[in-house]
């Protein structure tokens, strides 16, 4: 029960960090915000440690360092894919796959075994996770086999992010985390880096390689995405108050971002099992589209409302199992 309510505030978190992400991304670029998000993600693991504290033990250190590469592939893929489009289809193949990759693990691998109530919530969830993933008013199309497939590359990826700090003790603490967004934001911090040389050598500004391009996509440090769906538009803001903006709704991002993967964290730890934790965590655009509704006055539609009641009862569901 306490994992599975950790697990549903985990998705809404990462569904919060999303949203900062997505609206960061409309002022600096995707790779930028997500960098940037990586690095106060650290610093607030950082500044945590002395508090929530953890041992270096070296394979809990390697398994923390991992993940944070599959981070960075997986937004890598996801950056590649939607921008392929459509976006539709491949978002919510994303989150599902995300869901699927650790539940089997956990069932298939680990031989967790749930209740009959606890199976019958799965694909209660994996329902739940389309029908809010999914992006009403897209043009719905066929996708390609290459966008597929780097759709599903994705969400392996996220997926893997589950299954290695699953594999980490408990005696760590917070390590594989803080190694986690060590190695993200060394990645992703490079990428940018690559990025301003090269505008440099153009002979343009480097601040030019920061800001936003027509990138319809911003990740949190652990690979989940905003579409950016949202209709308002910045109008009134000068340049130097628009890159504020986006400089902070980034750091906001990065230390949302770290609190979700701190109670993830805790979900697991608390005897929750794999398959569940990563079921209703993967339930994360239930926070975007709320704090959509909620801040940007978003219309929630049919199909959306009904992926929320269907994840409310595959919360239910699954902490019964």
């Amino acid at each position: 029960m306490l994992a599975a309510a950790l697990a549903l505030f985990g998705a809404f978190a990462y569904g919060a960090a999303d949203f900062l992400g997505g609206l960061a991304a409309r002022r600096l670029r995707a790779i930028v915000v997500t960098a940037t998000a990586a690095a106060s993600g650290l610093v607030l693991l950082a500044l945590l440690f002395p508090v929530l504290g953890g041992s270096w033990i070296a394979a809990d250190v390697w398994w923390g360092a991992l993940s944070g590469v599959t981070g960075a592939i997986a937004i890598g893929l996801l950056y590649a894919c939607l921008a392929l489009g459509p976006m539709s289809v491949l978002s919510p193949v994303t989150a599902v796959v995300s869901a699927i990759a650790p539940i089997v693990w956990g069932l298939f691998v680990s031989g967790e075994r749930l209740s009959l109530v606890g199976y019958l919530g799965l694909p209660v969830a994996l329902v739940a996770i389309v029908l809010v993933a999914f992006l009403p008013g897209e043009k719905v199309s066929r996708p390609s086999g290459r966008g597929l497939a780097m759709a599903v590359g994705s969400g392996l990826a996220i997926g893997a992010f589950f299954i290695l700090i699953d594999q980490t003790s408990a005696e760590s603490g917070i390590v594989p985390l803080l190694m986690n967004r060590a190695v993200n934001a060394l990645i992703t911090g490079s990428i940018v880096g690559l990025l301003v040389i090269s505008a440099m050598r153009r002979g343009e500004r480097g601040t030019t390689a920061l800001t936003a391009d027509d990138s319809p996509v911003a990740a949190s440090p652990s690979g989940h995405a905003d579409l950016e769906t949202h209709t308002v538009t910045v109008v009134a803001e000068t340049r130097s108050a628009t890159l504020r903006a986006g400089w902070t709704l980034a750091i906001a991002c990065g230390v949302v971002d770290a609190v979700a993967n701190i109670v993830l964290l805790l979900a697991l730890r608390s005897d929750g099992d794999l398959a569940i934790v990563s079921a209703l965590t993967a339930l994360y655009p239930a926070g975007t589209v709320l704090l959509a509704a909620i801040v940007l006055r978003e219309r929630i539609a049919s199909v959306q409302w009904a992926g929320l009641a269907l994840a409310l009862v595959a919360g239910a569901m699954l902490a019964l199992g």
